[in-house]
C-alpha cells in the first residue's frame, strides 16, 4: 500500500529486520497452547490471548474465614545460562515454579495462579515451548494454574543466545493460619530437609569457578560424588529446583506444629533463616549433622572460595529449615520422611538467645554473621 509519507529512495526496514520476528512469537504462542491449558481449572476464565487472565476466586474464598493474598516474584538467575550451555531448557521452567513457590509456602500459603516473563535477544518458538512445557509440569504436579505471562524479543538488550526467565505467583492463606515465626522461642530445634544442589542460586560463581577457572566441561564427571548424586557437572548443575509444595503444605493442613519455614534461597542459611525468626533470638547451626552433594565440595575446592562464602551464596544442601518445639521434633521429622521420602531430613541446628545473627559451628563467628 502506498503512503506517501513513505520516502521511495530507502530501502524498506521491517519490524523484523530490527531484529523482532512476530511470526516467531505467534508460533510460539501456539506451540505453548497445549501445555499452559493442562494446568487450567474450572476457576480459569479465559485462555491465552486476552490481555489479562481471569482467575475465579469465588469458591477459593469459602476455604478461609479470613482469606489473605500472599504473592512473590522470582527468576531461575543464571542458572538459565547452565540450560544454554547444555542446549537443554526441559528443566529450568520446573525450577522457575519451584523457586516462586516455595517462596509463599513457607508462609503456610497455597499457590492457585502463576504468571511467567521470558525475554531473549532471539525467539526460538521451540525453546519458548520447552521452558514453558517445565512450567506447565511443575503447575500441574503442585495444583497452580499457568494462567499467562509475557514473551518479550528485545534485540540488543540481551546478548545473543541468553534468556531471562521471570514467575509470579499467588497464593491464599487463612490470617490465623500465617506461620510467621513469632512464636519461636530459644531451645526450638531446627529441621533441615535436603536439596537436590543448588537449585537457583549461586551459579554466577559457580560459573565462574568451575568453567572460568577449572575449564570443566558440562561432561565433565563430578569429582566429589555422594549417594544420591549426579555423574556429570551438567547433571548436578541442571538439577532440578525440589518442590516442598504439596509434602508441607498437606503436613500444615493436618496440623504439624511448624513454628516458621525459611526457604534457603540466595544468601544462604546465614540470610534466609534470620527472615522468619523474631527479635531476641538467632539460629544456631551444625554443619556436621547434615551430608551436602559433592558440587559443593567441587566448587569450593577448584576456586578456593571461602567458606563463608559458600554459606553465604549456597544452600550448601539445606533446602528447606524448619523451627518447631523440642518435644514435637522426633514426630514431625518422622512425618516429613514419610511424605519427603527422597530427601534426607535431620535435626541440623537450635535456636538459641541472640540478635537475629545466625551462627554456623566451624565457619562463623558472632562478628561475621549477619543481622
Amino acid at each position: 500500500m502506498k503512503d506517501d509519507s513513505a520516502d521511495d529512495n530507502v530501502r524498506e526496514t521491517s519490524y523484523k529486520d530490527a531484529g523482532v520476528n512476530i511470526d516467531a512469537g505467534n508460533q510460539a504462542v501456539e506451540r505453548i497452547k497445549e501445555h499452559v491449558a493442562l494446568t487450567f481449572t474450572p476457576a480459569v476464565l479465559r485462555g491465552l490471548g486476552s490481555f489479562a487472565s481471569f482467575f475465579d476466586i469465588k469458591d477459593i474464598l469459602k476455604i478461609y474465614a479470613n482469606p489473605v493474598m500472599v504473592q512473590s516474584a522470582d527468576g531461575v538467575g543464571t542458572k538459565i545460562a547452565i540450560a544454554e550451555m547444555a542446549h537443554d531448557f526441559s528443566t529450568i521452567g520446573e525450577d522457575l515454579v519451584s523457586a516462586c513457590a516455595n517462596d509463599i509456602v513457607v508462609h503456610g500459603a497455597r499457590p492457585y495462579t502463576f504468571l511467567d516473563y521470558i525475554a531473549n535477544d532471539t525467539l526460538d518458538p521451540r525453546i519458548v515451548e520447552e521452558l514453558v512445557a517445565g512450567m506447565a509440569r511443575a503447575c500441574k504436579r503442585d495444583g497452580i494454574a499457568l494462567v499467562g505471562g509475557e514473551t518479550a524479543e528485545m534485540p540488543g538488550t540481551y546478548t545473543r543466545g541468553s534468556h531471562d526467565l521471570v514467575g509470579l505467583i499467588t497464593g491464599f492463606v487463612d490470617r490465623k493460619m500465617i506461620v510467621d515465626g513469632s512464636s519461636v522461642k530459644p531451645g526450638d530445634i531446627l529441621l533441615g530437609i535436603g536439596s537436590t544442589g543448588l537449585h537457583t542460586n549461586g551459579y554466577s560463581l559457580a560459573r565462574k569457578v568451575l568453567f572460568q577457572q577449572a575449564q570443566m566441561s558440562l561432561d565433565d564427571p563430578v569429582p566429589v560424588r555422594r549417594p544420591g548424586d549426579s555423574d556429570t557437572l551438567k547433571g548436578a548443575l541442571l538439577a532440578i529446583h525440589t518442590s516442598y509444595v504439596n509434602p508441607i503444605l498437606g503436613l500444615l493442613e493436618a496440623g504439624s506444629p511448624f513454628k516458621a519455614l525459611a526457604h534457603i534461597t540466595g544468601g544462604g542459611l546465614l540470610e534466609n533463616v534470620p527472615r522468619v525468626l523474631p527479635t531476641g533470638v538467632h539460629a544456631v547451626f551444625d554443619p556436621s549433622t547434615w551430608v551436602r552433594p559433592g558440587i559443593f565440595d567441587v566448587i569450593r575446592e577448584k576456586g578456593n572460595v571461602p567458606l563463608l562464602d559458600m554459606y553465604r551464596t549456597f544452600n550448601m544442601g539445606i533446602g528447606l529449615v524448619i523451627a518447631v518445639a523440642p518435644h514435637e521434633a522426633a514426630s514431625v521429622s518422622a512425618d516429613l520422611k514419610k511424605v519427603l521420602p527422597s530427601l534426607p531430613v535431620a535435626p541440623i541446628g537450635q535456636i538459641a538467645e541472640g540478635e537475629g545473627s545466625t551462627i554456623i559451628l566451624g565457619v562463623t563467628t558472632r562478628r561475621e554473621t549477619t543481622a
